[in-house]
């Protein structure tokens, strides 16, 4: 206590960010053995089944429009769009000068890539085959790369532009905006029945953990930078 009261504002943010990405580290280890062991496995049946037709396990609930609605949204979380959201989110920063953010928004927007697919094969866990996929999958289940890697990239990216506003609503708005369309794309994934909801829940873990070590590094790269150069975001 006598330490953390010696630490300035900026350095418990830091600190603070740090625990709970360790925190969300462990949480997601936690599930993922609970998934190995079977203990989510009851559970996430039900909740699939549950978004399925009781009659016609093939058919997703509710109107046609909304199946169409959840691929169109489960989109905004594949690769693709994620790297052209980054493509443009990097060259904004760039255009402001903004070199450390640009340059961390990248390599996190990567490495989240890099370690969905590190995860997903270490863990292997299979797709559900409980109901019909209503989309086109290839790779493996745990954690879901959708869902952790919109979460990720997102949340970081929000994080590289909140810094180049000066304004409290503007930053808010950001990460609100950055975080339901995490929340949605993750739902989508189970929705269309091509994930367990562990596999989401995970993914959506180890993502805000990802997105926090990286705020946490673009934070010091900041501070570190000439002060004509600092962003009002990572300084107040």
């Amino acid at each position: 206590m006598a330490l953390w009261n010696q630490l300035d504002a900026r350095e418990r943010r830091s600190l603070g960010a740090l625990m709970c990405a360790s925190v969300g580290a462990l949480a997601f280890v936690k599930l993922a053995s609970e998934i190995v062991e079977g203990e989510t496995r009851r559970l996430d049946e039900r909740l699939l089944l549950l978004l399925r037709e009781p009659h016609d396990r093939a058919d997703p609930l509710g109107p046609r429009w909304l199946e169409e609605a959840a691929r169109d949204v489960t989109a905004l979380g594949s690769p693709t769009l994620l790297t052209l959201l980054t493509f443009i989110v990097v060259g904004f920063l760039l255009f402001e000068r903004e070199r450390r953010a640009a340059l961390t928004a990248a390599v996190a927007a990567a490495g989240a890539g890099l370690l969905s697919t590190l995860l997903k094969l270490g863990y292997h866990r299979p797709r559900p085959d409980l109901v019909p996929h209503a989309t086109y999958v290839e790779s493996s289940s745990y954690p879901s790369g959708h869902a952790m890697v919109s979460t990720a990239v997102l949340l970081s990216l929000a994080a590289m532009l909140a810094g180049v506003t000066p304004r409290a609503p503007t930053r808010v708005y950001l990460f609100v905006v950055a975080a339901l369309l995490a929340l949605a794309i993750g739902l989508s994934r189970v929705y269309l029945g091509v994930h367990f909801p562990s596999d989401v829940l995970g993914g959506w873990i180890a993502g805000a953990a990802w997105a926090l070590l990286w705020w946490v590094v673009g934070r010091r790269l900041q501070l570190r930078a000439p002060l004509d150069d600092r962003t009002l975001a990572f300084v107040d």
